[in-house]
């Protein structure tokens, strides 16, 4: 059963990147991909506690959140060890460097699932693009070759939980 996933996770992400470079997805992705950077999220939540009654409560929340989703997403990646695709034997190579060795879960995914669900929690009406850049930031990470569908899948599930967690029990 875990070999068939693996091969299906395998063929989806060449199929994924092939197909984007074929169609020269590369440069955008590497643009929705720098949105998902970790200071922007900050700049954010500054700037909406600076000009919103809710923004601290924004701010709170996605701290408590990413408190809770990084040890997780670190121990994770660090006890699972999944090479990246681009340093395996599949061969298409890099778009960039990544920052470490290996892919699962996602972690700019699970920022993006985290900065999603805290933002819609507060402003409802804007989650359902939320959620739709949280989804492009992880297809991003696929067609860059950094990571596998499933660590994208990952990724996503770790966000979305830790925002869930944090809702229900503090």
């Amino acid at each position: 059963m875990l070999a068939r996933l693996a091969e299906f996770d395998r063929r989806s992400y060449l199929l994924i990147v092939e197909r984007a470079r074929v169609h020269g997805l590369n440069r955008p992705a590497m643009l929705v991909s720098a949105s998902g950077d970790g200071p922007l999220y900050l700049y954010l939540c500054v700037a909406l506690m600076l000009f919103d009654s809710r923004g601290e409560e924004l701010f709170r929340l996605t701290l408590v959140a990413f408190l809770l989703e990084l040890p997780l997403y670190l121990l994770l990646k660090n006890s699972i060890r999944r090479t990246r695709p681009c340093h395996s034997a599949i061969g298409l190579g890099c778009s960039f460097e990544p920052s470490d060795k290996f892919s699962l879960p996602s972690g700019h995914t699970a920022a993006a699932f985290v900065m999603a669900g805290a933002v819609g929690t507060i402003y409802p009406v804007a989650i359902l693009p939320l959620y739709l850049w949280a989804c492009l930031i992880g297809l991003s990470r696929v067609v860059l070759g950094v990571h596998y569908p499933m660590d994208i899948l990952a990724g996503a599930a770790l966000g979305s939980l830790s925002v869930v967690w944090v809702n229900e029990f503090i």
